[in-house]
C-alpha cells in the first residue's frame, strides 16, 4: 500500500473523529433496529476514538487492513455491494447520526478502501458506567458475585459438561451453551440474594444474554461487555471501585477452580479452592453456604 494512500486514510479518520468529538453519544437502538439492520452503508461507521485503532502512535495496522482487502476481493468475486463469508462488524449507534464501530475496524477499513456500499454490521448496546451505577443504586443487595462470562459461565470442553441444549427453536437462536450446573448456581444466588455480575472481553448483545439466561430461569443482574475495549480515567475507575465497596460488604469472584472473596469492609480477602473431587457448581455452592453460614 503505497505511503500517500497510507497517509490520506490516516487523515479521514482524523477528519471524523474530529467531526464528532464533543457531540457523538451513544444512544439505546430499538428492536426493529438491532434486529433489521444486517448492513450499514461503510460511511455511516464511525472509527471509535478510544480505540487502538484510531491512535496514530499504535495504529491502524495497514499490513492487517491489506490482508483483508485480499481476503474479500476473492471471497467477493469483485462485488462491490457485499461479501460473505466474514463476521459482523460490531457497532453501537450513536447520535448525531450513524454507528460507533466497537470491533472490526480493520474489516471496515478493508471494505472502505475498497469501495464496498455497504458492510455487515451488528447492533447492539453496550452497558455504560450510567447504565452500571443506575443498577447499583436500585439494587436492594449488600452481596455481589462476578464471573467471566466466557472462561468460566459459558460451555467451554476443557472446563466439563454443557447444559441440556435448550428445546426447538430456542437451540437454535441461542448458540451459546452454559456449563453445566450455572442455572442451579445462579439460581441460589438470586435466592440468596447475591447481585451477580457477568463481565466478557467480547462484544454481546445484552438484550441477546439476558434472554437466554431468562431461558433458564435466571436472573443476572449486570452485564458488562467489550472490557478490553473501555477506556476509563483514573478518576473514573476510582469513583467506580468506591461506588461497588459502599453498595456491597463484600464480593465473591468465582474462576474456575477458586472463589476469591473480597472484604469491603475490612479491606482483605480470603481465597477458597474449588473441591475437583465433586461436580464444580456443587463445590461452589458448599463454598458460599460456608461463607454465609
Amino acid at each position: 500500500m503505497g505511503k500517500n494512500i497510507s497517509v490520506a486514510f490516516d487523515q479521514y479518520i482524523a477528519d471524523d473523529i474530529a467531526k464528532y468529538a464533543g457531540v457523538a453519544m451513544p444512544v439505546k437502538a430499538g428492536f426493529l433496529n438491532r434486529v433489521l439492520v444486517k448492513k450499514a452503508p461503510c460511511t455511516i461507521l464511525h472509527p471509535n476514538p478510544d480505540d487502538e485503532f484510531s491512535i496514530p502512535t499504535v495504529g491502524p495496522s495497514y499490513r492487517i487492513i491489506s490482508e483483508y482487502e485480499k481476503k474479500y476481493i476473492y471471497n467477493s468475486n469483485h462485488s462491490m455491494d457485499y461479501f460473505d463469508g466474514e463476521d459482523p462488524i460490531m457497532v453501537e449507534k450513536i447520535r448525531p447520526d450513524g454507528y460507533m464501530i466497537l470491533n472490526g475496524h480493520h474489516r471496515w477499513a478493508a471494505a472502505l478502501k475498497l469501495g464496498y456500499a455497504k458492510i455487515p454490521v451488528q447492533v447492539i448496546n453496550v452497558t455504560h458506567n450510567q447504565e452500571i451505577k443506575d443498577i447499583i443504586n436500585n439494587s436492594k443487595h449488600d452481596k455481589r458475585v462476578t464471573l467471566d462470562l466466557d472462561e468460566v459461565v459459558f460451555y467451554n470442553p476443557n472446563n466439563g459438561p454443557a447444559e441440556k441444549d435448550l428445546p426447538f427453536p430456542f437451540n437454535k437462536l441461542y448458540k451459546d451453551k452454559l456449563r453445566l450446573g450455572i442455572p442451579a448456581l445462579f439460581n441460589m444466588l438470586n435466592k440468596d440474594g447475591y447481585d451477580i455480575w457477568l463481565y466478557s472481553s467480547k462484544f454481546y448483545s445484552k438484550e441477546y444474554l439476558r434472554a437466554l439466561f431468562k431461558k433458564y430461569h435466571v436472573h443476572v443482574t449486570g452485564i458488562v461487555t467489550g472490557t478490553s475495549k473501555r477506556k476509563q480515567s483514573e478518576e473514573e475507575k476510582n469513583e467506580m471501585q468506591n461506588l461497588y465497596a459502599s453498595k456491597y460488604l463484600f464480593t465473591l469472584h468465582i474462576d474456575n477452580d477458586a472463589v476469591l472473596m473480597i472484604d469491603n469492609v475490612r479491606k482483605d480477602f480470603q481465597d477458597f479452592t474449588i473441591d475437583e473431587g465433586v461436580n464444580w457448581s456443587k463445590s461452589v455452592m458448599d463454598i458460599i453456604k460456608e461463607i454465609d453460614a
